[in-house]
């Protein structure tokens, strides 16, 4: 294959002892993107070959993340084009689909080169400073990070980033060794740190737009409550159900519509990327809480939309089935997953100063997997040392 005679003539050059050693990791990255490395386990035991590895692994939740990229582009023209206000198709070009996109496209791609080229530098950095491989975690999360912010933010993504690769994945010793989300981290780390990027009703609608009648710079900002944002202040809910169904609404670029996330969900399940049982499971504990814990028809609002807004679906089918910080035990899957979606909407409901409880549900219920995997190899322990015993 020419790519990988290529490839084989190259990489005494990326070897060590070569003129290029220093770029070794980045060219061991860039190889086994392309092909499956040929080399054995060096450890005895017994070894076990699956036909997917996880480059391959990552590579189908890319695919099932496209969907909610390509909605979260153009949702965020339409938002653009929303509130310029008197657009039309024949007057204004960014009040079409074909415009929505295409200004989206634009406003987004700056967000993934910049998480991609900070996450990734730091990561090829530090695999070239241990001697080892570039992890392709990151591959991920590089694109997750831009998918869970507002739009109207760019350079403290690269701030967040750096922070989350550093201090919740490399201390820890890598991927498969970090005990939170890195994605989420990132978010943690922004809405805490930067409160005023992340909240309120000027975040969600870019606002270094132009005005497309005059073709002159139009306000700085502009006024666009999410529907858990108008929740938490009391507000009636302007947005209908369908609008959140279809993802037509205000929100953080890549959570809007469910139904580009469910046709994600299908495929990690159908690849069995992702966990089924964590997915059902945090739907069924947010419906139940959400149904315990509804708001009264004043507000216009009923208790399953709880599933369809901010990013609970989201977060269920894409950051509570992360493989590193959720249990391993089939048993211990259903109780993450229920305890994730419960804790969400009563972080909602009872605490107006969070109206998106999913971020610090997933981060809290991470920090309990390793506990929660204990208890269930514990009592499969316990009963089969009672079955010896007979």
């Amino acid at each position: 294959m020419g790519l990988k005679k290529i490839l084989d003539n190259m990489k005494p050059t990326f070897s060590e002892g070569g003129k290029l050693s220093a770029f070794g990791s980045l060219f061991d990255a860039a190889e086994t993107f392309f092909f499956v490395p040929n080399e054995t386990a060096k450890v005895r035991g017994a070894q076990i070959h699956d036909a997917i590895d996880s480059k391959r692994s990552i590579f189908f939740v890319v695919i099932a993340l496209i969907p909610a990229i390509l909605f979260g582009m153009y949702n965020i023209g339409y938002q653009h084009a929303l509130v310029t206000g008197g657009c039309t198709p024949d007057a204004c070009p960014c009040a079409d689909v074909w415009g929505n996109f295409l200004y989206g496209l634009a406003v987004m791609l700056p967000k993934i080169v910049v998480s991609y080229a900070v996450g990734l530098g730091i990561e090829i950095a530090v695999a070239q400073w241990k001697k080892e491989e570039v992890h392709e975690g990151f591959f991920v999360t590089g694109i997750l990070i831009p998918l869970i912010v507002p739009v109207n933010c760019l350079w403290i993504i690269a701030v967040a980033t750096a922070f989350a690769v550093i201090f919740a994945k490399e201390v820890f010793g890598g991927t498969g060794m970090n005990i939170f989300n890195p994605a989420l981290v990132t978010r943690a780390f922004l809405f805490f740190a930067y409160p005023s990027m992340m909240s309120g009703d000027k975040v969600w609608v870019n606002g270094n737009y132009i005005d497309c009648i005059n073709g002159a710079p139009a306000v700085d900002a502009v006024s666009a409550a999410t529907p858990l944002g108008q929740l938490a202040a009391g507000d009636p809910v302007t947005a209908s159900p369908m609008e959140t169904i279809i993802g037509t609404i205000p929100g953080s670029i890549g959570e809007t519509s469910v139904i580009a996330i469910l046709i994600g969900a299908v495929i990690l399940i159908w690849a069995n990327i992702a966990s089924w049982k964590i997915i059902l499971s945090t739907f069924a504990g947010g419906a139940l809480m959400a149904y315990f814990l509804r708001y009264d028809g004043a507000q216009n609002f009923e208790w399953w939309e709880q599933l369809t807004v901010g990013g609970f679906c989201f977060g269920a089918v894409f950051m509570a089935t992360d493989p590193v910080t959720s249990p391993r035990t089939e048993g211990g899957k259903w109780i993450f997953g229920f305890l994730i979606g419960a804790m969400a909407i009563i972080i909602r409901v009872l605490n107006p100063g969070f109206p998106e409880g999913m971020m610090l549900a997933i981060l809290l219920m991470n920090l309990f997997a390793p506990l929660i995997d204990y208890f269930f190899v514990q009592a499969n322990i316990n009963k089969r040392a009672k079955r010896a015993k007979k």
